[in-house]
């Protein structure tokens, strides 16, 4: 036993290369000196978080080696950011990487910029036979880009509100503006490892469309709500529980979006031989899901919902409808195979159920700290509990009756209807405890 131990220890580390080993450093003496500068800030668990961090990071670097680089230049990015600041956010307009790139604002702007170029690359891969995978690749580029960009952002922002006053920094997920942000760089770093672990591009413009219509949303809500300023935590958001409950949160979210787009496409190409338009129901559907939204908002009331903002978007929403309806057999030659699509999609469930069990469990413990109970039934709760019982149903139906293929596919798209209500319907139709993101 113990000649069969020291083997896998050794063949693990012996696959370590030296830039694993350099960046493990870089990320211990971080950490370390992170801890001795601002340990008289912190509280008990915040100093456990961020000792937890370091092995944490190294691992999931080590696991997946992109990380690795993505890491270092965020890191990088960010570090330039704060020292051109020197304290002041006055320099946000005066010195020329701020103002045009390592601002909150500006990299945020970016990221939004980076992914609606990254979803064009990718569709436009199903319309260039002879630049197929080069049109891919530049997508799958552009998506890395824009996740750097979103996560300098993030950083930079954690920066900022510390510099307004200490009552004010806080970790940047607090509102629906940040964790948009949160969404979609999440998203599509989920993508980005799936798209390499099965050695193929061309599910990122299924994928990059969810990002696309995320950003679509929160470019609006930052003009109409100019959401990107920085606010004060309710107190009720004043603890460190917010820190765990709301990344694993949006783990989930992300890779529930993502199993349905995948899901989106097994359909597509599942259909894409029949000619009787009333049957491609995937198709239809895609078109009135995504022009719903104006419509809601128009229903709800929101001041600008109808406007020539909302306009654009139903008919942006319908063009790419229309596009897939009239290119479905081209879209459905390139997609990887059903096997493939079916793997991703259980995979995504998977892992996303894990982190919205996690989720749960977190948030009941915080509403106790916060309001002396674990579960008020409030609305954000149950339909937390609608999404968690959704798809706990799911992968009990795929682990035991063996559920595959069409039927599966479905079910994943119905539960990204139920967890859009979960993320932003009962924001904007309910109220309750959690109402800190309202419209």
């Amino acid at each position: 036993m113990n000649t069969t131990t020291l083997t896998l220890h050794e063949s693990w580390f012996s696959r370590r290369t030296l830039f694993d080993w350099v960046f493990a450093a870089i990320v211990v003496a971080g950490g370390l000196f992170a801890f001795a500068r601002y340990q008289p800030s912190m509280d008990g668990y915040e100093k456990a978080i961020l000792l937890g961090t370091i092995p944490a990071l190294i691992w999931l670097c080590w696991f997946w080696r992109p990380l690795r680089v993505l890491a270092l230049v965020v890191g990088a990015a960010s570090l330039l950011a704060i020292a051109s600041y020197q304290g002041d956010l006055a320099r946000a307009d005066s010195v020329f990487w701020l103002k045009y790139f390592l601002s909150s604002q500006s990299a945020i702007l970016w990221m939004s910029v980076l992914f609606f170029m990254s979803t064009v690359f990718y569709w436009l891969g199903f319309f260039s036979a002879s630049q197929a995978d080069a049109m891919e690749r530049i997508g799958s580029r552009i998506a890395w880009a824009a996740v750097t960009m979103a996560l300098i952002g993030t950083m930079v922002r954690w920066y900022e509100s510390h510099q307004l006053g200490p009552d004010i920094g806080h970790i940047p997920v607090s509102n629906l503006y940040e964790v948009f942000v949160l969404f979609c760089w999440l998203t599509a770093a989920f993508y980005l490892y799936f798209e390499e672990r099965y050695a193929t591009r061309s599910l990122g413009a299924f994928v990059m469309l969810v990002v696309s219509a995320a950003v679509g949303f929160l470019l609006w809500y930052t003009i109409v709500r100019e959401a990107h300023e920085i606010q004060p935590l309710v107190p009720a958001l004043q603890s460190w529980w917010m820190k765990l409950h709301v990344p694993a949160n949006f783990i989930g979210y992300g890779t529930f979006s993502l199993a349905a787009m995948v899901a989106f496409a097994y359909l597509i190409k599942q259909q894409a031989a029949e000619t009787r338009w009333w049957r491609l129901t995937p198709i239809w559907l895609l078109g009135i899901a995504l022009c719903f939204v104006p419509i809601a908002f128009r229903q709800r009331g929101v001041a600008e919902a109808g406007g020539s903002y909302w306009v654009g978007y139903a008919l942006v929403s319908a063009l790419i409808a229309a596009g897939i309806l009239l290119a479905r057999k081209r879209i459905a030659a390139r997609l990887p195979s059903f096997e493939v699509l079916d793997d991703v999609m259980y995979k995504s469930i998977a892992v996303g159920f894990a982190f919205f069990t996690i989720a749960t469990v977190l948030g009941a413990l915080w509403a106790a700290d916060a309001w002396g109970g674990y579960w008020s039934w409030d609305p954000k709760e149950t339909w937390a509990l609608i999404v968690w019982l959704n798809y706990a149903a799911w992968l009990h139906m795929r682990l035991v009756k063996g559920l595959r293929g069409t039927v599966a596919s479905w079910w994943a798209l119905v539960g990204l209807a139920v967890t859009t209500f979960a993320f932003l319907g009962v924001n904007m139709f309910l109220s309750g405890l959690h109402s800190y993101g309202t419209l």
